[in-house]
């Protein structure tokens, strides 16, 4: 277990989220202030919050995230490339984008690489065309792929990581949160992050590479426990009580 953290250095994992499709301006902005305070990584918020995200947090250490073709990945290429060109514009520092789910069930793995580098490539020449047209200094933006672990088996998880991989994305992420995976018995199952999955991610995508564990992670155990596996990254609504739950 990772105990050597504190209550800084773990706010410094968290990308603190609000992906609620009830989240209204107000609760964004009050989201986004606390988040500030605790100087988390990132806030995520909907594709609809990044402007007003990115007015909020611009003079603080806490980015601005948002998710790309959310939260099923099916909404095609072009859809991936015109909702990160917008949210670039709008602020955005880093973009979650989700799988194409049908390209990695049907093992097609060139096509799914092809389809990453399109991503990465547009991503990279719109983060060059925003800092070179706006005054403000921009970093790179961060590009983070969506795996939806849940839905995979582990050889599928292996494959997806290495397109991500060799594509040039920055991390490799669990989950959306929102998949509905249920048992023969119709019973809901976990749909989220687990210490194995993001053990073979870092597996897979070696020391360099970020991973994002994402999706039913409520504890401050549960998050250090996934920090542990080799997660570089935490996304989690409840970013707050998982610092505040930390004994120093």
């Amino acid at each position: 277990m990772n105990n050597k953290l504190n209550k800084k250095q773990l706010a410094s994992f968290i990308d603190q989220t609000l992906l609620s499709p009830c989240a209204t301006e107000k609760r964004v902005r009050e989201f986004c202030t606390e988040a500030a305070k605790y100087s988390f990584a990132s806030v995520c918020v909907n594709p609809t919050f990044v402007s007003l995200a990115h007015g909020i947090l611009k003079d603080s250490q806490t980015k601005v995230c948002t998710v790309i073709d959310f939260p099923l990945g099916a909404g095609g290429l072009e859809t991936k490339l015109a909702q990160s060109d917008i949210a670039i514009t709008q602020g955005a520092d880093e973009l979650d984008f989700v799988v194409n789910l049908s390209l990695v069930k049907a093992h097609e793995w060139e096509l799914l690489k092809a389809e990453l580098l399109a991503v990465t490539k547009s991503v990279s020449e719109a983060s060059m065309w925003i800092t070179a047209d706006i005054e403000e200094k921009r970093r790179p933006v961060v590009t983070k792929l969506i795996l939806e672990t849940c839905l995979l088996d582990d050889e599928e998880i292996k494959k997806t990581c290495e397109c991500a991989r060799d594509s040039g994305f920055d991390f490799v992420k669990t989950s959306t949160g929102f998949a509905i995976v249920k048992d023969i018995e119709g019973r809901l199952l976990p749909n989220g992050a687990t210490v194995h999955a993001v053990k073979l991610m870092r597996s897979v995508v070696g020391p360099d590479m970020g991973v994002k564990a994402s999706g039913g992670i409520h504890t401050t155990q549960e998050a250090l426990e996934l920090i542990e596996a080799g997660a570089t990254r935490i996304g989690a609504s409840a970013g707050t009580a998982i610092v505040d739950g930390l004994s120093e």
